[in-house]
């Protein structure tokens, strides 16, 4: 008997587009993959990766999109403007990493 791998598909559904917004406005970067088990979503922002467990600005939504709730933005305090990726990760198969998209927050 040998052993025949079949391909399994995991790819993006939806990648993350570039977000303008205002402060204190909602963002959702949006992001979904495809694959038959379910993935580890998880995001970056500027390279590192969110800890969302104890965020309570930013969430996960079941679909994998991140939510941030009331942009903080200040002169010298811009925790949510940058750039930030979707990473997803199915245990078998490995990691694909979304296109960066970059939230700019406007000034007044």
């Amino acid at each position: 008997g040998s052993l025949v791998r079949t391909f399994t598909p995991f790819y993006f559904l939806v990648e993350p587009m570039d977000v303008l917004s205002i402060r204190g406005a909602s963002v959702i970067m949006n992001c979904s993959a495809y694959c038959e088990t379910s993935p580890k979503i998880e995001w970056k922002k500027d390279g590192t990766f969110l800890n969302l467990v104890s965020d309570d600005r930013r969430q996960l939504l079941p679909d994998g999109s991140l939510l941030i709730n009331s942009v903080v933005h200040s002169k010298h305090n811009k925790p949510d403007e940058g750039y930030y990726q979707c990473v997803v990760t199915v245990e078998s198969l490995g990691t694909i990493v979304s296109r960066t998209a970059k939230l700019t927050v406007a000034g007044k």
